[in-house]
């Protein structure tokens, strides 16, 4: 199965100015404000304009930008019964050891930060993204449907994240495997829900999955006394739980990045070397969306133990500078990736490019509303979607 799309986006967009100040005269300060009309219509209005650029310059996949969230993670796990948002969690206190983001918010000063526990058997009583799914397709004729993408947060979002222990409550749960299988239905019945209503391409963003790649994060968990290795297993085993009995033509694709905090901000450095094998193999994603821009993501060689039959799509723009990349070096760092793979799988590079491939930005533009990369306008993150556009098309066409 080749990617859905040679050129790809990674889903999130830069907010229109005009809807950032209406969000903050609104008072939404937080991913769990309430949302006025007049909110509502301004984001509305907003989605309306950034579909219809995207379908004036060719931009696929269509999304919304996640212009109805406050962060990339937003809208799924307080949806669902049984579980609670907590706003004003302890930092560092209320977190793993050595946990990559919650030290850089340390060390910015910021003292408390929330998260979604499990006080209750967790059920889901209503879709928690029809409602953008819905939105989205209604300025678009139905035979484009198939042209969109809706991303989510993964499964291990807030496990991975908190103290251990912390994510679900007693009498709730007593095992994470417990937590894990009803939370893994509430995804199974998502993503059912979706394709049903036409959906046909859904991104998992895990940024936290990378850490797993660092000494940092893999000495807290020794810290805590866990097995970071084995916490990798269940983390994958989880993810799997919530492919089971997907229909086989909805596609789900994890992305995978080093943080895209605002001004340009990443939160870790490494390769993909170190958990290469396990993820390619052991999951069961149809693509993997990979950070590829700077020398941070380290070379192609983990590129290697990609079976046939997988796709990687290449993130080899930058959301975090706003330089234009040279397009002749793009289009080298695609052969260069695509020979990698090719020398593991005994196919020629030819081959592997038709079959396997794609082509992205790095990340979304603004995975925070207020986000954005340091010197990042409008007019440049469209610049930089075309950009990828036109590596497709001078490799693929």
């Amino acid at each position: 199965m080749a990617p859905p799309f040679h050129a790809e986006q990674i889903g999130s967009l830069m907010r229109p100015q005009e809807l950032l100040a209406i969000r903050s005269t609104a008072g939404l300060s937080d991913t769990y404000s309430g949302i006025t009309k007049e909110v509502q219509e301004a984001t509305k209005a907003a989605i309306a304009k950034v579909v219809a650029k995207q379908l004036e310059l060719g931009i696929r996949p269509i999304t919304s930008g996640e212009y109805e969230r406050d962060k990339f993670y937003s809208g799924f796990f307080e949806t669902l019964d049984g579980m609670e948002v907590f706003k004003t969690i302890p930092i560092p206190e209320g977190f793993r050891t050595n946990f990559p983001t919650i030290k850089i918010l340390q060390s910015q000063g910021i003292k408390t930060r929330d998260s979604v526990v499990a006080v209750d058997r967790i059920r889901r009583t209503r879709s928690a993204y029809m409602s953008e799914w819905e939105s989205l397709r209604c300025l678009i004729p139905q035979d484009k449907w198939r042209e969109c993408k809706l991303t989510m947060p993964p499964i291990t979002h807030n496990h991975m994240q908190m103290a251990l222990g912390t994510s679900y409550s007693p009498p709730a749960y007593n095992t994470d495997r417990e937590y894990f299988q009803d939370l893994a239905k509430a995804y199974q019945e998502e993503f059912k829900e979706l394709y049903d209503a036409g959906l046909r391409s859904i991104q998992i963003d895990d940024p936290n999955m990378l850490f797993f790649v660092t000494d940092e994060f893999r000495s807290g968990c020794v810290a805590d006394g866990i097995n970071p290795d084995e916490l990798l297993d269940e983390y994958i085993w989880a993810h799997n739980q919530c492919l089971t009995g997907k229909p086989d033509d909805l596609h789900v694709g994890l992305h995978l990045c080093r943080g895209n905090m605002s001004n340009s901000t990443h939160i870790i450095s490494g390769s993909y070397e170190r958990i290469a094998r396990k993820m390619f193999t052991e999951l069961a994603y149809n693509t993997y969306y990979l950070e590829y821009d700077t020398e941070r993501a380290g070379d192609f060689e983990p590129l290697r133990h990609l079976p046939i039959g997988k796709n990687v799509v290449l993130g080899v723009v930058s959301t975090k500078s706003p330089d234009l990349e040279d397009l002749n070096e793009l289009v080298n760092q695609v052969r260069v990736a695509a020979e990698a793979i090719a020398r593991s799988q005994g196919r020629s590079v030819e081959e592997v490019i038709k079959t396997s491939l794609g082509v992205s930005p790095q990340c979304g533009f603004a995975s925070m509303s207020l986000g954005g990369g340091r010197g990042m306008t409008m007019e440049r993150m469209w610049e930089k979607l075309l950009l990828v556009k036109e590596l497709a098309e001078r490799i693929w066409n």
